[in-house]
């Protein structure tokens, strides 16, 4: 031991001991491992969903339905999921994606309630990881928690709907919200900043739990563009997988009209751009580590608290969409069975009337056989030695 070291005042050399290698070493790690990101797209049919995870993965992961088929899903009057999963790959880093569709949502005349499968789902994915981080082997957990939710609005140009702000408040509370103004082509400058203040004005007033990204930054135009995002919120957008050309020659996508060109990737014309970099480039990271240790830790802390260790989850009080269809079949069950009763009562009434029939029948050929004993008994008498002796 040198005499530096037995005072106490380690002398570290000038190049250090390695610690400052350990970024490079979790930059590997994760660049080799990868990892999972689940985005869930809810609004009503007709708002672009498809269309915009098209553009924005630059891909046809979604198949666009057409209106026959979308028409024939309309009459089923449910919501469904669909999860539809892809593997991105830029600079030897992998994504696993998964896209949550939810076709049927907001698409009928009674929509009371039609967030619950949405909500379900978010939360059967909290409690399947919670399920598996409880098992004594947890390798090869399988993630599919949502980590952001973008909700489509209509743009109607006046306000969200009631069923806009109780399906947000809903899932907002669960997952990161984030809102998205539909087909914003369809609505001058002028008005869709008033559509969007109207928007925001209502999200503030009936206390919507939306994601607010983190401003502060070491890197000052890394805090302005943070801020340029957030100012930007709720995002309007549009999509289109089609290349157009504009008055200048360029090759674009965007959607063509008679007055021009709306350019999906030009700031001026919609905020695509804002929530491309809000989703993958700049916020990626801060999404699923907000899923970690907010949304999913609630849910977490909140089950832990009223459950044993291994239990498994109550059953919910099935929502009203599964109420009516049970009644439904109920109601089914019951005019079957009446009519199955119905036919066996005249059934039974049959055959008493032929069992009466038969029993009357009988009697008849019971006297005549009784009849014809007797008959025959006067004339056995009539004829007999003994009658004709007892005569004389």
């Amino acid at each position: 031991m040198s005499a530096t070291e037995a005072s106490g005042n380690p002398q570290v050399t000038a190049g250090g001991i390695g610690i400052a290698n350990l970024p490079n070493q979790l930059h590997k790690i994760v660049t080799k491992k990868g990892t999972n990101f689940s985005l869930m797209v809810v609004g009503e049919s007709g708002t672009g969903k498809t269309t915009f995870i098209n553009t924005l993965l630059t891909t046809e992961l979604i198949e666009p339905l057409d209106d026959a088929t979308r028409r024939k899903k309309q009459l089923d009057k449910t919501v469904d999921i669909n999860i539809h999963k892809a593997e991105l790959e830029e600079k030897m880093f992998s994504v696993k994606l998964n896209v949550v569709d939810t076709p049927g949502f907001g698409d009928y005349v009674d929509n009371n309630d039609c967030w619950l499968p949405v909500v379900d789902f978010i939360e059967n994915q909290y409690e399947q990881y919670l399920r598996q981080e409880q098992q004594p082997v947890r390798k090869g957990i399988v993630d599919m928690r949502v980590h952001a939710c973008l909700y489509f609005i209509r743009p109607n140009g006046h306000t969200l709907k009631p069923l806009d702000v109780r399906a947000m408040k809903a899932i907002g509370a669960r997952v990161n919200l984030i809102p998205v103004i539909a087909k914003a082509d369809t609505l001058s400058p002028t008005a869709l900043r008033q559509f969007k203040k109207r928007v925001m004005d209502v999200i503030d007033a009936q206390s919507i739990r939306i994601y607010q990204p983190p401003v502060e930054s070491d890197d000052d135009n890394s805090e302005l563009r943070n801020r340029e995002i957030i100012s930007a919120v709720p995002f309007a957008i549009i999509g289109s997988t089609l290349e157009v050309k504009t008055e200048d020659g360029r090759r674009v996508k965007g959607r063509q009209y008679p007055w021009g060109v709306a350019e999906v990737e030009n700031d001026q014309h919609c905020d695509f751009r804002k929530l491309r970099s809000l989703l993958i480039r700049t916020h990626m990271l801060d999404l699923i580590s907000t899923t970690e240790e907010s949304h999913y830790d609630k849910y977490r802390t909140t089950q832990m608290k009223t459950r044993k260790f291994g239990e498994p989850k109550p059953k919910k009080s099935e929502n009203k969409k599964f109420r009516e269809e049970e009644e439904a079949l109920r109601k089914r069950f019951t005019e079957k069975v009446k009519l199955e009763e119905n036919r066996f009562r005249q059934w039974e009434q049959k055959l008493i009337a032929e069992r009466d029939r038969l029993n009357k029948d009988l009697e008849q050929e019971h006297n005549l056989v009784k009849q014809l004993e007797s008959e025959i008994e006067a004339i056995s008498n009539a004829g007999s030695p003994n009658n004709k002796f007892f005569r004389k």
